[in-house]
């Protein structure tokens, strides 16, 4: 090994998940469905993929295809496309969200430092895409992955930081309090 550090689990993933642009590729979802014909079962399958740059850009794709490495390569264009910026102060959030599409709602919330992400499933992919690794997050509603992943991306859309706020309103920042936003 380069380092004398020893290899975590996460190493591996980090390994498998990095792609030559620097984006960070996680599967969510694989569904298979079945159509009967007359000689028997036609499968088809869907991919759910969550894409980010661990420093503020994240995004998801739906594809789908006969087979599963061409509906994840699908999935992937189509997260690369519809990537959002998103608002990381301290490793962490800048305020409480809730995000809902559909029958999904998220809510997120900020964590102090060390708390690590807090969040199952398709809620952590994206957090983690994003490159936020202070959050704690609760999935209420419907258990959709698909709408838990876009349910996390609008609350993740809705994030302002503080100094953009008042920058809107018109309200000019102390220095001391702009130094530290």
């Amino acid at each position: 090994m380069a380092n004398d550090r020893p290899r975590r689990r996460d190493d591996r993933n980090k390994a498998q998940n990095e792609s030559k642009d620097g984006l960070t590729e996680k599967v969510v979802f694989i569904n298979r469905c079945s159509k009967v014909v007359k000689g028997g079962r036609r499968f088809s399958f869907s991919a759910l993929i969550v894409t980010g740059d661990r420093s503020g850009k994240v995004g998801c794709g739906f594809g789908k295809a006969n087979e599963v490495a061409e509906a994840i390569r699908k999935a992937s264009e189509a997260s690369r496309k519809g990537m959002i910026n998103v608002s990381v102060v301290d490793n962490t959030i800048p305020h409480e969200v809730i995000g809902e599409h559909g029958g999904g709602r998220v809510l997120l919330r900020p964590a102090s430092p060390g708390t690590g992400v807090i969040a199952g499933g398709g809620v952590r992919a994206v957090v983690e895409a994003a490159g936020i690794k202070d959050v704690l997050a609760k999935s209420l509603g419907s258990s959709n992955h698909a709408n838990v992943v876009k349910a996390t991306l609008a609350a993740l859309a809705q994030l302002r930081k503080r100094g953009d706020i008042m920058k809107m309103r018109g309200i000019s920042m102390a220095p001391e309090a702009a130094a530290a936003v």
